[in-house]
């Protein structure tokens, strides 16, 4: 087996791992603030809010700092750094003793954490440019399905075992990843002799800005596109649904058919970038997923609103492989670690953002506008992608030299 499909394996079932057991906090995270003392339902909701977003705030502010880290010592390095630091800070959640400790551990995850963008990293560099765009897109299922799945075994364990023990169980994962990374995770990696440079320099070394900051733009959109719902898309079932009581069951059908469309569809688009190249099937997938989030307002049952969201997930199945794939064309290999290190900045904001715009706007205005104002943001964010990026095409893959007038 090639070497880099070995690491596409190893990186595949550890970025399953760190999203699965990342998610399966979500359902139970309320109750576990509640056990920890906090009885008032608002405040309950305000340290739910607190505890779930430091994460990835920091995460944020963090990213380019590991991205700089991995130029200088490697992708193999951070992979180990972050499932470790991950192993020990869940465990230690399962034995918080107040909501303060919990907070300051999910703080402290955000700040070690980024085993995905790493993952991201090793696969797009380590990976022969003519499989890139078929590796990227089959890592992101198992990040997609961790998603997916969390969530699902999370409950699941919680009911059986106590919320305590959910989080001894996710460490223990996180652990036989950390061991597969540091048995099986093989690299060719040659230090960079610019991993010193500041934001200013490593900036300069981009051969084109413009397009690049599109792609960052294009990654914070995307993921406030897809948190501006999420968080409410229960609430908009449930007034679907007023006549029937497996309210539960239905939002977890619905949820799940855009993370099924997602996990059948990317390996198959990240072939299609490879053939015909990532621009092409970005700007696609753009318009796709913008035209298929308005229709979701007007739906008259729950079953309408599945269909049209497993029609979102193959759009989106496409997005970000496609987006890493031309960031990494993008990126001279000397910087690769802290330009995905960025990019990573851009999603970890965008989620955050459209968890609060979402929620915003549907109290303002009602959930429907919600998809109103996705669904124009990604098709105005197509036609600037468009207008923006101008490739020369000398093969049937994308040359890393690009045009903008």
């Amino acid at each position: 087996m090639p070497l880099w499909k070995r690491n596409l394996i190893v990186c595949w079932l550890g970025s399953f791992i760190t999203a699965s057991g990342m998610s399966q906090v979500t359902p139970f995270l309320p109750l576990y603030i509640e056990e920890l003392g906090i009885h008032d339902t608002a405040s309950i909701a305000r340290w739910a809010g607190i505890t779930f977003g430091a994460t990835f705030f920091f995460s944020a502010i963090v990213s380019p700092i590991w991205g700089r880290v991995a130029d200088k010592y490697g992708r193999k390095p951070m992979l180990l750094r972050a499932s470790l630091g991950m192993v020990v800070i869940v465990g230690l959640m399962g034995l918080a003793q107040n909501v303060y400790q919990l907070a300051g551990l999910r703080l402290l995850m955000g700040l070690i954490s980024g085993f995905i963008p790493a993952a991201i990293t090793l696969v797009a560099t380590q990976t022969p440019k003519e499989h890139a765009g078929w590796a990227l897109g089959t890592l992101s299922t198992g990040m997609v399905s961790g998603m997916l799945l969390g969530p699902l075994i999370g409950g699941y364990l919680a009911g059986t075992i106590g919320i305590r023990n959910v989080f001894y169980v996710t460490s223990g994962l996180l652990l036989l990843s950390f061991l597969a990374c540091l048995l099986f995770i093989k690299e060719d990696f040659t230090p960079s002799n610019k991993a010193s440079l500041s934001f200013h320099e490593v900036w300069s070394e981009i051969p084109n800005t413009k397009v690049m900051i599109s792609m960052f733009i294009t990654t914070f959109i995307l993921q406030l596109a897809n948190m501006s719902i999420n968080p409410i898309i229960t609430i908009y079932i449930k007034q679907l649904s007023q006549h029937s009581n497996h309210i539960e069951l239905i939002s977890g059908i619905i949820i799940s058919a855009a993370g099924l469309a997602n996990i059948l569809a990317a390996p198959w688009l990240g072939k299609l970038s490879d053939k015909i190249g990532a621009r092409k099937v970005l700007f696609v997938c753009l318009i796709f997923a913008g035209l298929t989030f308005i229709p979701q307002a007007f739906v008259q049952d729950p079953w309408q609103l599945m269909g049209l969201r497993f029609l979102l997930g193959l759009a989106t199945a496409g997005l970000l492989p496609c987006i890493n794939t031309l960031v990494k064309q993008l990126s001279p290999p000397s910087i690769t670690g802290r330009v995905f290190g960025y990019n990573q900045s851009a999603q970890n904001f965008g989620s955050l953002s459209g968890a609060v715009l979402g929620g915003q706007i549907a109290a303002m205005f009602g959930i429907q506008y919600v998809f109103y104002f996705t669904g124009a943001l990604l098709l105005l964010n197509a036609l600037w992608v468009y207008t923006t990026t101008k490739y020369q095409w000398t093969s049937k893959m994308e040359s890393p030299q690009v045009s903008v007038k």
